[in-house]
């Protein structure tokens, strides 16, 4: 279950139309009325319900979202305690050893412990550790076959397509938009490797959030009149090795952490 905490996080996924079919005079109103609780997000038309069944509202509530949250990470911590994590290690591309499960992330070394605990030597984010402890409980083990798709193409991906595009394409192309060798440098600070042949882009790289999810983004710069654009493609076998809400988190955690290093040391 993806959480929104504030009225732009709300307006990002909504169509942005201001068509009046809610019954407030903007889309940028109406994030706001959702935010206070004074509608739902329901009450917009035009967005997907499958995508709806996938959001909550941090709003008056919020304690209540909060207390769902912990469950959550209760629930998959005690999924954790049940496998065995030193013959789980293979599958997962990871290594075992002093009880502890170590998995790269972005070039970093998380650990996982038999009660699900993440640690690790560097800032452990939020956005990391569900998908990270649903990466060991569901992965299968399925080796990375090389074969880039969207996320609308993998299984169970088109309900969450246009809610990942509003949420992690967009607003990562405002990045590389504005701070286009800044977004350059810090592609290679999360480790990144240059896949300079995909798809004919000017920026193309590839992230590895997990040991077998990997993410190929790619961006066009404007050209002759033409737009830029942003595009992230995953492995075709990434939805078998992680469910796809952790799969969306990734996505939403890493452009969260790319907006924060734009605002902190862009130009």
């Amino acid at each position: 279950m993806i959480q929104l905490n504030n009225a732009m996080e709300i307006f990002k996924i909504l169509p942005r139309t201001s068509c009046r079919d809610c019954g407030v005079p903007t889309c940028l109103a109406f994030a706001a009325a959702v935010f206070k609780g004074e509608k739902r997000l329901a009450d917009c038309r035009h967005i997907d319900r499958a995508v709806l069944e996938t959001i909550r509202v941090r709003n008056s509530d919020s304690r209540t979202l909060e207390r769902e949250e912990v469950l959550l990470l209760d629930q998959l911590k005690r999924r954790v305690a049940e496998v065995d994590l030193a013959a789980s290690a293979e599958r997962l591309a990871a290594s075992y050893s002093a009880e502890k499960l170590t998995i790269k992330c972005l070039g970093k070394d998380f650990h996982v412990d038999s009660e699900g605990t993440v640690t690790s030597d560097c800032h452990v984010h939020g956005w990391v550790v569900v998908p990270l402890l649903n990466y060991v409980i569901s992965c299968v083990g399925r080796p990375v076959s090389g074969n880039w798709v969207p996320l609308r193409e993998l299984k169970d991906g088109s309900a969450w397509a246009p809610l990942f595009g509003r949420r992690c394409e967009q607003p990562l192309k405002q990045v590389a938009d504005a701070h286009t060798d800044l977004f350059e440098l810090m592609i290679q600070v999360f480790n990144a490797k240059p896949a300079p042949s995909a798809f004919d882009s000017d920026i193309a790289v590839v992230l590895h959030p997990l040991p077998r999810i990997p993410m190929l983004i790619c961006y066009w710069k404007p050209d002759g009149g033409m737009e830029s654009s942003l595009n992230i493609f995953f492995d075709d076998t990434a939805a078998e090795n992680l469910i796809m809400d952790s799969l969306y988190r990734l996505g939403v955690g890493l452009t969260i952490m790319f907006e924060k290093i734009a605002v902190t040391h862009g130009t």
